[in-house]
Formats: C-alpha cells, sequence, structure tokens
C-alpha cells in the first residue's frame, strides 16, 4: 500500500510568518506527512515528515481564533486556524497518526533503512503477513465450528423435546384405562441432568478471544464530534471503547448490516433498526490497514469497499505481485548460479580457486527464519483442512437433523388437530 495514500483533507488557514498573513487553502494528511496547499495557486507552502514532529497542540492566535500548532524539528512553528468541521476533530486525527508512527516499529529509522532492505528479508516480511492472515483466518474458522456445534447441540435438544412430546401425544391419545401411561411422565425429568450438561459445556465453548484490538478516532454522528478510543475485533463480534476503556457500543455479527470501507484507514460501521435511527460509528486509524482484511473475512457478506479503497487494494495487490516475482526471480538466479558453479566445478579441479566477492541475495539467516515459516505455515494450513473437513461433516449432519426434526414436527402438528 502506498504511503502517499491521502488520510483526510481539511479547509483551513495558514499563517506566514514573513508576511504577516493568513493564507486559505487545505491541510492533507498521509500517514507519513502532513501538508498544506493553496486554494488559489494549488502551491505547497509547507510538507514535512509527521517523524520531525516535536510538538501538536491546541492554541489562540491573538488569543481569539483557534488554531493548531505543530512545533517542526529545527524548522520552527507552524499555525493552522479556521478548521473545518472542527478544530478538535482535526487535533485528534493529526495527533493520533503521529503518535502512532512514533509508537510503531517501522518509524522514521525503519522508514530511512527501507530502501537498503535485502531481497531475502523482503520476502520474510511478504511470509511473515501471510502466515499472521492465516493465523486470522484459522481464529474466525474455529469460532465457526464452535457455532456449527452449538446449532447441533441444539438439535439434539430439539429431538429430545420432540421424542418427550410424541410420548405426551401417546399418552393423550390412549385411553384412561391405560396401566403403563404413568410411567411415561419420568423421561422429562430423567433427560434434563444431561441437557444441563452440554449446556454447561456449550457455554465453556463459548468463550470469545480477541482477534486483534487497535487505537482508533471514533464518531458516531457528526464528523466535528470526535473522541479517541480503540476498535476492538473478537471471533464473535465488533466492540468500541472510549479513551477511558469504557465500552461504547458492542456489534454482534449478526447486528452488523454493513460495513462501508472509504479509504485504507477509515471504515463506517453500522447497524439498522426499524422505527428509530440507525446506530453508526466512523472509525479512523493509522492500523486499519491491519483490521481489514479480518474483517473481510467475517463479514464478506456485509463490507463494502469504496472506490476510493478499490483503487488502493489493486495497487497494493499488483506491487505486492511484482515484489514476489522480483523475489523468485533472484532466488531461482540465485539457485542456476549454485548450480552452475557445482557443474562446472569438475572441470576447474586444476586451476586456482577464485574468491567470490559477491554478497548472496539471500542471507542463510534469512534463509533458516523462511524455513521456520514455512513449517508453521503448513501445520497451519493442514489444522485448516482438517477442521474445514470437520465442518463439512459437521453440516451434512446438521442438514440431516433438521430434515427429520421437520418431519417429526409436521408428524405431531398433525396429531394435535386430530386431538382437538
Amino acid at each position: 500500500m502506498s504511503r502517499d495514500t491521502c488520510v483526510q483533507t481539511w479547509p483551513c488557514s495558514y499563517y506566514l510568518e514573513l508576511e504577516k498573513r493568513w493564507v486559505p487553502g487545505r491541510l492533507s494528511l498521509t500517514p507519513l506527512s502532513l501538508k498544506f496547499t493553496t486554494d488559489k495557486t494549488r502551491e505547497t507552502l509547507v510538507s514535512f515528515p509527521l517523524s520531525s514532529i516535536n510538538e501538536v497542540k491546541k492554541e489562540a492566535s491573538h488569543f481569539i481564533f483557534s488554531s493548531i500548532t505543530v512545533l517542526e524539528r529545527d524548522r520552527g512553528k507552524h499555525w493552522f486556524s479556521a478548521l473545518q468541521p472542527s478544530r478538535n476533530a482535526v487535533f485528534s486525527i493529526v495527533e493520533h497518526f503521529w503518535r502512532e508512527l512514533l509508537l510503531s516499529e517501522s518509524g522514521a529509522a525503519a522508514e530511512a533503512s527501507s530502501s537498503s532492505m535485502t531481497k531475502g528479508k523482503e520476502l520474510t516480511c511478504l511470509m511473515a503477513c501471510t502466515q499472521k492472515r492465516l493465523e486470522d483466518t484459522a481464529k474466525v474458522l474455529h469460532h465457526q465450528g464452535e457455532q456449527l456445534d452449538s446449532i447441533s447441540r441444539g438439535l439434539d435438544k430439539m429431538e429430545s423435546d420432540l421424542d418427550v412430546a410424541d410420548r405426551l401425544l401417546t399418552e393423550l391419545e390412549s385411553p384412561s384405562w391405560w396401566p403403563f401411561s404413568s410411567k411415561l411422565w419420568k423421561t422429562p425429568s430423567e433427560t434434563k441432568p444431561k441437557w444441563d450438561t452440554s449446556m454447561a459445556d456449550s457455554k465453556a465453548l463459548g468463550k470469545e478471544g480477541i482477534v486483534i484490538q487497535v487505537p482508533a478516532v471514533i464518531s458516531q454522528r457528526t464528523e466535528s464530534h470526535v473522541k479517541p478510543g480503540r476498535l476492538t475485533v473478537l471471533v464473535s463480534g465488533l466492540e468500541i471503547y472510549n479513551s477511558d476503556s469504557l465500552l461504547m457500543h458492542r456489534f454482534e455479527r449478526e447486528d452488523v448490516d454493513d460495513i462501508k470501507v472509504h479509504t485504507p484507514y477509515e471504515i463506517s460501521i453500522r447497524q439498522r433498526f426499524i422505527g428509530k435511527p440507525d446506530i453508526t460509528y466512523h472509525l479512523i486509524s493509522a492500523k486499519m490497514p491491519e483490521v481489514i482484511p479480518i474483517l473481510e473475512v467475517q463479514f464478506s457478506e456485509k463490507i463494502e469497499l469504496l472506490e476510493v479503497a478499490m483503487m488502493l487494494r489493486s495497487t497494493r495487490t499488483s506491487s505486492l505481485a511484482e515484489k514476489s516475482y522480483s523475489v523468485w526471480q533472484a532466488a531461482s538466479g540465485l539457485m542456476d548460479q549454485a548450480t552452475h558453479c557445482e557443474s562446472s566445478s569438475g572441470s576447474q579441479e586444476g586451476r586456482p580457486l577464485q574468491l567470490q566477492t559477491s554478497e548472496p541475495v539471500i542471507s542463510e539467516e534469512d534463509t533458516q527464519e523462511l524455513g521456520q515459516i514455512l513449517r508453521k505455515l503448513k501445520g497451519l494450513a493442514l489444522d485448516t483442512e482438517t477442521e474445514l473437513e470437520r465442518q463439512d461433516e459437521a453440516l451434512d449432519g446438521i442438514t440431516a437433523a433438521v430434515d427429520r426434526t421437520t418431519l417429526t414436527i409436521d408428524k405431531h402438528t398433525r396429531r394435535m388437530k386430530k386431538l382437538t
């Protein structure tokens, strides 16, 4: 994903210190930089990386106008005023991305050294991302298996209840002088402890886990009222907390009606209601690119990528493909070179050996790390295959149980109509 992606743009004014005047324009934020462009000439007056910022504050210019000041290292202070939709909204988002950049492992030092990253490191990072995505998918698949098991237990209880109903209907249909009718009433109490045990097991299996948790800037109704908080993705739903770790809202998986991805860093979650306003939360986060692939797995039928997000996603996919292809080409070239050296070693036995001064494309350390990641991926893939096969069998059993239950209910309905 391009690091030049525009996260947000706000109308505002910038103060020119040399000319002692305010210039109207737009303030643009990317994951790594902040820049101001004038409205008239479209000229970029200031542009600086977030890593060079020492402080972001809310101040008042001339003690009247509310402003945001950005203190840049070795370059002085920048003043931004007349911010729309509000000063607090702009401040919260800029401060969030600035802090997350400073706290992230890929900060300014990592960004500066990214150009010198070896092919082995690129391939290792790519495989590590693949492993993380597969682990997240395995968690969701495991939760889906627990839901299927819960459905199977519910159908078993339903069949047990239908057996009891069959005995009760049989007693109602039998004559009053029938001597064995009193034994039919003991069956429910005998079957009840078994169901209580299964209910306890289902509660034990229903414990949910956290898939991912990221800080975010949250707004509910209007963009001018935002507050910092965090988004927690669970295997059973979504939770939104404020900065004091108090739960603002919980979305169960079945409660979420749609998730719109506006940009790789901005999403909105909505729950519809009839007769009252919908519940919609708007979230912006620097870590949102890590959350969106998980949401695509959990809410595949409810998530919607808007035009900007679709374009950026296609760009990211093509760049990843080019990277993996170039790494694969380098690895193939290295293997061909090694094979060529082995084949020509026999003809060079009588000649003095020449030292190889070229650096290997993939180091031995990277090779060992790739081997470990590949072994983990293989284990995850085998476990996923086993779980999918088990769930296929469970779905077949559920289908058969539903058919049996439907036939039994129809039969009992006809018997009850005869009694009435």
